[in-house]
């Protein structure tokens, strides 16, 4: 067998630490910083913290944006020339909805991996506060029928076809193009299914909340977060959140249902925000005297048909349905994690951690079940995003993804001996994104 066909040998990735700026509610302190302002305050915060200013520091940067205006074509390129990296470094853009960030931190690693990087960051952004106005559709087709025009007459007759009601701007939804139901409304359909109650998602709630602010009195984010226009906190965080106080909110989603239970307080609100994660090989963190948090694992990708199963109730009869307890929009996690788990030979209880991600608390409940449903032993609640997760935090969708990571290594390295942690991200399209870090 000749060289070129042998395998290749793979290095362990290791992640060396993360900064974001804290994340800001829709149209507030960030209304007017835009996709690459943020990114390149988080990237420049992870360069400052970690020396990656010389030429040649970073291999590649990998980031990316689910609300992208025209402007923010090249997005991970342009971040890195307005930052303080060298301009040399190469980068590209990578979309995945809210499974982005995750899927930036896999794209880096499988070349760190090969040995074709020795270091690389990835990362994402987004606002919901500049989100971007698309022409009026009926406009658009009578502006290119006008340029299209071979006279003057003509294209002046095509021009007259404008109405008032064409200056209206798209304004982009939080809607399933197959489906036109919010995201909102799809967790809806899957908390009936599975029968998720009203006080549980308000239960995990305000444990988000509590535990993200007992990280952040203890210190716990000093070197994760940077501060960005006058904050230096999450601004969702609301250390006061309560049972009783959440059990005052009125539902939101899934109104035309019977006992309707997904409120404001406990769905994740419309976030602006940045996050990054620096990764490496082992050889390079220790050139540099950096000590590895934690090592990315294992790494698994899930869709799952909620076109024709969370429409239709959760994917079958009775709470939950299917084989893995229906194809509802955000469930794609339900089949990815006992797939990486069966390959890594591992089951729940060998995990000390696990951060699912919060887009609702409903999503995280319906989650939980689904894996039990499937074998899996139940997840102690006491391992569950130990330091808060996306409903006390706010959810910026491409840079979730580099937060957990960043986040759930930390935790990891703050303990004594081996420990492993898992990463569950639900996303839209009904895809899931998972993975395993663990710490030697």
């Amino acid at each position: 067998m000749s060289d070129s066909l042998q395998p290749p040998v793979t290095r362990r990735v290791a992640v060396v630490g993360g900064t974001r700026i804290p994340f800001a509610r829709s149209d507030g302190p960030y209304a007017t910083a835009s996709n690459q302002e943020m990114l390149t305050a988080a990237l420049d915060g992870l360069a400052e913290r970690y020396g990656l200013r010389e030429p040649g520091a970073v291999g590649e940067f990998v980031a990316g944006a689910v609300l992208k205006h025209s402007r923010d074509f090249n997005l991970a390129r342009e971040t890195v020339l307005g930052s303080g990296l060298d301009a040399r470094t190469p980068a590209y853009d990578i979309q995945q909805a809210c499974g982005t960030g995750l899927q930036a931190v896999i794209a880096v690693a499988n070349k760190i991996m090969l040995g074709q990087l020795e270091s690389g960051v990835a990362g994402g952004a987004d606002t919901a506060s500049d989100a971007p106005l698309a022409l009026n559709d009926r406009l658009r087709r009578i502006l290119l029928e006008a340029r299209r025009a071979k006279s003057p007459g003509a294209r002046l007759k095509a021009l007259t076809k404008v109405r008032p009601s064409h200056l209206v701007p798209d304004v982009p939804r939080n809607a399933e193009p197959r489906t036109r139901l919010s995201m909102g409304e799809h967790a809806a359909v899957t908390a009936r299914a599975w029968g998720i109650g009203r006080e549980a998602q308000d239960e995990l709630a305000a444990a988000s909340h509590r535990k993200l602010a007992a990280a952040y009195e203890r210190g716990f984010f000093q070197d994760l977060v940077v501060p960005f226009r006058g904050l230096e906190r999450d601004q969702n965080l609301r250390p006061g959140s309560t049972v009783e106080k959440l059990a005052t909110l009125k539902p939101v989603f899934g109104l035309d249902g019977p006992n309707p239970t997904m409120t404001a307080g406990n769905s994740t609100p419309l976030t602006d925000g940045a996050a990054t994660v620096l990764l490496a090989s082992e050889e390079w963190a220790r050139a540099r005297g950096l000590k590895p948090l934690a090592y990315l694992t294992a790494y698994e990708t899930a869709a799952v048909d909620f076109v024709h199963g969370d429409v239709t109730g959760g994917g079958g009869e009775g709470a939950g349905g299917g084989d893995a307890g229906g194809d509802g929009l955000l469930m794609a996690p339900a089949y990815a994690v006992p797939r990486m788990l069966e390959r890594a030979g591992l089951g729940i209880e060998d995990f000390d951690l696990v951060e699912i991600h919060e887009a609702f608390a409903s999503q995280v409940l319906a989650t939980l079940a689904a894996w039990e449903k499937q074998g899996l032993a139940p997840v102690d609640r006491d391992r569950l995003n130990v330091a808060g997760s996306s409903l006390a935090t706010g959810h910026p969708f491409a840079a979730t993804g580099a937060r957990v990571v960043a986040t759930l290594a930390k935790l990891l390295a703050e303990r004594e001996g081996p420990a492993r942690g898992l990463i569950s991200v639900c996303a839209a399209g009904g895809q899931g994104v998972t993975a395993i870090l663990e710490k030697a």
